[in-house]
């Protein structure tokens, strides 16, 4: 009779621990997150002629030579036909002394056709690639 119990009782614990596990799993939507927030762009640099391809975290500021950009939004479009990235970017120029606080660039960006929304620098050229 003591060993049903324990038994019983051995099955009740660990149903309520798979439970906790899985409340736990639900809630936490970092653990699901984490990979979902990169975005690729690339940088063309007009004086040397070289490309660089950066991943940067979203709201992060990430300093690239003169530039620091920081992307606030990213979205894949949910076609299959001809996927769409769109992304929200501000980019800052720090040779530019008279206001910092002024953004070369502050707006949306897409992947199939950046001359939408210019992203207009002497020196360099951002192209988005891609969410993830």
């Amino acid at each position: 009779m003591q060993l049903k119990k324990n038994i019983i009782l051995g099955k009740i614990k660990i149903q309520k621990i798979f439970f906790l596990i899985f409340l736990i799993l639900i809630f936490n939507s970092k653990l699901f997150a984490s990979d979902t927030n990169l975005v690729a762009i690339k940088i063309l640099d007009k004086v040397s002629s070289k490309t660089s391809q950066l991943s940067l975290n979203i709201g992060k500021e990430t300093k690239f030579e003169n530039l620091i950009i920081k992307v606030l939004k990213c979205k894949n479009s949910e076609f299959d036909d001809n996927p769409e990235v769109t992304a929200y970017m501000q980019v800052q120029d720090i040779t530019l002394k008279n206001n910092d606080k002024v953004f070369v660039f502050n707006g949306w960006t897409f992947s199939s056709s950046p001359s939408i929304t210019l992203f207009d620098h002497p020196i360099y050229d951002i192209w988005l690639i891609k969410c993830y």
